[in-house]
């Protein structure tokens, strides 16, 4: 397995002094999917009031995860908005009051370590806390498990470049994020648990280790600065020297990032449903980067207006998430939800056309999954040697494209394969 590759961070320019707010969006667009998935129970219709942290939709079938209302205020409607992976889906707009009304089933807790782990699963579950790296993976369900745990690894990486949500949280709440990696440890019975963060982070290691004395059981990890470092089979393998064949937790190991862990402390402490995170707005066609904390279902384009707007509203192109294995998107329109890590904005240049395919083996080379990436692409139309190549092992880091001399955009072709194995 490939350690990884040296690329550029381009991370300096949203990492400022705090992360911002954005509290007051005129209305909502809560998106119906959940992990891709569109099948979702509404449980409001057009007129009703809805209180902050209400319960709004539910996905269907396994890993029944609520959708909650990110603002108190009236059901307009169900419309088509743009979402993260470049398509229309259905949300729930509601009209925001600006009140600020909390469900009356939101009751907060003193101590936040008292929770048996029935109770800890039954609360994440309920509060619809999914992973916030950009996967969407229902996190009740890495504890929901009879094996025993021996480490839980809190993934502070954050690899991509431009992204620095994590980053940020862990400078504002590194006390918070402590505090409950202790207590989700203590709960599910967890020997220790490891903080990974990149050598490069020197900052980031400064300020954990200002708190982290007292927590005898967590301790802190400087892996390389590589792209992917930070994804599970690379970080495990890095840390621990072992892999494992579906889950983690098959070797004994949860792994969870910063933000999923910010989002377990405030269901544990203020039972709060996962209905904001913070989204970083960036690249060299945004005037002023920054992380900002948005409500579920805010449109982009008032997120963007808010701190100052582009730099010109011309020849810009928009990704969803990082620019190794984001997706682009055609409108700022599009909205915030619960696995959005951050929209970057770029020059729009003329890409570069490709050209055949060397036939380098670059891309087999520096393939995390250990894949061939090239054959994939020449057995598309070949159903059965395609499934020989495995191309549902593909992590989609882009490292394939990034790397090819010829400019090929292999990631989407070996992607198309995934889809014809499915």
């Amino acid at each position: 397995m490939s350690r990884g590759v040296k690329i550029p961070k381009c991370k300096k320019n949203s990492i400022t002094d705090k992360i911002i707010k954005y509290p007051k969006p005129k209305f909502v667009y809560i998106p119906l999917i959940c992990q891709n998935d569109i099948n979702i129970t509404v449980l409001v219709k057009n007129g009703d009031y809805v209180y902050k942290g209400d319960i709004i939709a539910r996905k269907r079938g396994n890993f029944k995860i609520p959708i909650h209302a990110s603002v108190s205020g009236t059901v307009t409607s169900i419309i088509e908005k743009p979402y993260l992976n470049g398509k229309l889906v259905k949300c729930v707009v509601i009209k925001n009051d600006f009140k600020e009304r909390m469900s009356s089933t939101i009751v907060p807790r003193k101590h936040i370590n008292d929770y048996t782990k029935d109770e800890f699963i039954d609360k994440i579950r309920d509060c619809g806390i999914v992973g916030l790296g950009g996967g969407g993976f229902p996190t009740f369900a890495k504890y929901d498990t009879d094996a025993k745990i021996n480490t839980l690894i809190v993934n502070a990486i954050e690899c991509e470049p431009y992204i620095t949500a994590d980053y940020m949280l862990l400078q504002e709440k590194c006390e918070e994020i402590l505090e409950v990696i202790d207590a989700v440890i203590e709960i599910n019975d967890i020997p220790e648990a490891i903080i990974a963060i990149s050598r490069a982070n020197t900052k980031t290691k400064e300020v954990i280790n200002t708190f982290i004395g007292t927590y005898l059981k967590i301790k802190l990890v400087e892996v390389p600065n590589l792209y992917p470092m930070g994804w599970e089979r690379t970080l495990i393998k890095e840390i621990k020297g072992i892999t494992y064949n579906k889950i983690p937790a098959e070797k004994g190991i949860i792994v969870n990032n910063v933000s999923t862990m910010f989002a377990i402390y405030e269901a544990l402490k203020y039972d709060k449903p996962l209905i904001e995170r913070v989204v970083t707005i960036t690249g060299e066609m945004i005037k002023e980067p920054q992380n900002i904390l948005i409500k579920t279902g805010t449109p982009i384009n008032e997120i963007i207006e808010s701190i100052g707007g582009y730099k010109r509203f011309k020849d810009i192109y928009f990704i969803a998430g990082g620019p190794m294995m984001g997706t682009s998107i055609e409108t700022d329109e599009m909205i915030s939800s619960s696995n959005l890590t951050s929209v970057l904005v770029i020059r729009n240049n003329s890409e570069q056309e490709a050209i055949e395919c060397l036939r380098c083996g670059k891309c087999v080379d520096v393939c995390p999954a250990k894949l061939s990436p090239v054959l994939i692409i020449n057995s598309l139309e070949t159903p059965e040697k395609l499934k020989s190549l495995r191309p549902e092992k593909c992590v989609e880091c882009g490292l394939c494209s990034y790397i090819c001399p010829s400019k090929i955009k292999v990631r989407d072709f070996v992607i198309e394969g995934k889809k014809i194995n499915d």
